[in-house]
């Protein structure tokens, strides 16, 4: 099938829950695609985050068929091997001591809240329930996760949503001195924003924020579905702070392209889980944690969080070299390789002509170009991608 008859046969069967762009790929390799028509595509994309070691890895790709000739799926009421090797390595790569297991991010960020509540609820009683999140924050799109984003335009048509939630500015302590209290059982945020424009927190954010969650009683969980595993130059998100967190939640780069998701949680919180409080059919299958368990060890053992931090480095440098050059350019932010540009113009346009010409960028709030390659690129990659954002923001000077 050629890119028409597969945008035709998807218009006509499958529902209509996304902006589709006009590209159909069939085959990628590394920091490549390449669509039904044969046409070569650079990936700074990266399936949203979820290609942190290119696509279809070597290595995940055959962990995928072996597993796959022996074992897909079993209940979790038995023991499975691969989904306890991961959970051993993802606790001894971080300062958490369990692991629980989902399918996606959105229902690793429903298993934090849940677990946040009845933890709460076990130790301090049912008064304490209320969970704080940031503006420009984004959780997920289940019911609880949706209320959770703290993005009016996520919601709208949903109501009545959860209750039990606030929302505070990002990166602004005061007003989360005011929200929190007595009521309040965890404060739920991104160490970096990416669907809110690429908003970083400050270390003393961080700090003071955890110190806010200490006093008052309340646990402090970090959404590093899209910023963690790599991504901002460290294995964790929160590494870069010197804060942690009492449970993570984690998904996208976690299968190296298979779908699989994860909560990690302290010792002590973990215990708020009693076995029948929360569950998930397929979370943790054997096919899905072999993925896992071989992306991550590429990803320790390749060298591959550190050349995000080194590339990342460097292609921000080039990018604020962009920003002097074209006045439209109000800011260039991120970490390791989730970088943003913010622009006064809108990005859909750009976008569009960069893909034209062979790159696949997205834009985020309407003006705020996002970039989240591979770590596994190269300078050379980051120079051919920005050669062609050059030419396309030249057309827009």
């Amino acid at each position: 099938m050629n890119t028409k008859d597969i945008i035709q046969l998807s218009d006509k069967y499958v529902m209509h829950t996304y902006g589709r762009i006009g590209l159909a790929p069939v085959c990628g390799k590394g920091a490549r695609l390449w669509d039904a028509d044969g046409k070569e595509y650079l990936d700074f994309v990266g399936g949203l985050a979820v290609n942190s070691l290119g696509h279809c890895h070597p290595a995940v790709v055959d962990a995928i068929r072996e597993q796959a000739g022996q074992l897909m799926h079993v209940s979790n009421l038995f023991y499975i091997e691969p989904q306890a090797k991961l959970a051993e390595l993802l606790v001894q790569n971080s300062c958490f001591n369990r692991a629980f297991f989902c399918n996606s991010g959105a229902e690793a960020n429903e298993g934090a809240i849940k677990l946040a509540r009845k933890y709460a609820w076990k130790k301090h009683g049912p008064g304490k329930y209320e969970i704080i999140t940031a503006k420009q924050s984004f959780h997920g799109r289940t019911l609880a996760t949706v209320t959770a984003t703290g993005q009016t335009k996520y919601q709208q048509g949903f109501e009545p949503l959860v209750p039990g939630f606030k929302y505070v500015p990002f990166n602004d302590l005061a007003a989360l001195e005011e929200s929190i209290g007595p009521q309040t059982c965890a404060v739920l945020l991104e160490p970096v924003q990416g669907e809110g424009g690429v908003n970083v927190a400050t270390a003393e954010y961080l700090a003071a924020v955890r110190e806010l969650c200490d006093r008052n009683g309340a646990l402090l969980i970090f959404d590093e579905v899209q910023c963690g595993l790599g991504r901002t130059g460290k294995f964790f998100a929160y590494e870069n702070y010197g804060v942690e967190p009492d449970i993570a939640t984690l998904a996208k780069a976690l299968g190296g392209g298979f779908p699989i998701g994860a909560m990690l949680v302290k010792a002590e919180v973990a215990a708020g889980f009693a076995p029948g409080d929360h569950a998930s059919t397929f979370g943790g299958n054997p096919l899905a944690c072999a993925a896992g368990l071989a992306a991550m060890q590429a990803m320790l053992e390749e060298g591959v969080v550190e050349n995000c931090a080194r590339v990342g480095a460097y292609f921000k440098e080039k990018l604020n070299d962009l920003a002097g050059k074209y006045s439209f350019i109000k800011e260039v932010r991120g970490l390791g390789l989730l970088l943003g540009m913010e622009m006064s113009v809108e990005g859909g346009r750009i976008v569009n002509s960069c893909r034209e010409n062979g790159l696949l960028i997205n834009c985020v709030n309407n003006n705020v170009l996002r970039f989240i390659p591979p770590l596994i690129i190269n300078t050379k990659d980051v120079d051919r991608a920005l050669d062609i954002l050059d030419i396309v923001l030249q057309k827009k000077n």
